[in-house]
């Protein structure tokens, strides 16, 4: 948990980053996530902002659509629930069925175009059937399970 602490110190100084979703990390709606855990010790936000930090040099350093894929890396998961429970009617898995959800609620909020709807909605694939459109779509699906596992890897392990 320190090491993600002081990984998140640091992505807040690079102020590049900050810039492009200061708007979606400054949202109160997005501040929710802060509340729902994800995997073991990391709660969704901390968790999206990180795997949105990653996609970010990663989709710079390749010239690829940089913002685009951090913008929607922050919103991946975006589904306001705690997974773990079957609440609210809810139907199917959670890793079949949270980026749709995460995209409704995305898009109730801020105004995405064509490229970060791809990415939330498929950014689990190969869970969801349907390929990515763009080389960002995939970028993020490898982050986020790389990020994932970093999260995880201390529990998996002990």
């Amino acid at each position: 948990m320190f090491l993600l602490n002081k990984l998140i110190t640091k992505i807040y100084d690079d102020f590049d980053f900050i810039e492009i979703i200061k708007d979606i990390i400054e949202n109160e709606n997005v501040k929710q996530m802060k509340n729902f855990r994800q995997h073991y010790n990391t709660n969704c936000f901390d968790h999206c902002f990180v795997v949105s930090y990653y996609c970010y040099i990663y989709c710079k350093k390749f010239h690829l659509d940089y913002t685009s894929c951090a913008r929607a890396a922050m919103l991946h998961d975006l589904f306001l629930y705690d997974w773990r429970k079957k609440e609210n009617g809810r139907k199917g898995f959670h890793a079949f069925t949270h980026p749709k959800t995460a995209y409704e609620n995305a898009s109730k909020f801020f105004n995405l175009n064509d490229k970060e709807a791809d990415i939330i909605l498929k950014h689990m694939w190969p869970v969801t059937v349907f390929l990515p459109k763009y080389k960002e779509s995939y970028v993020l699906t490898i982050i986020d399970k790389y990020c994932t596992l970093n999260e995880s890897y201390h529990r998996i392990f002990k």
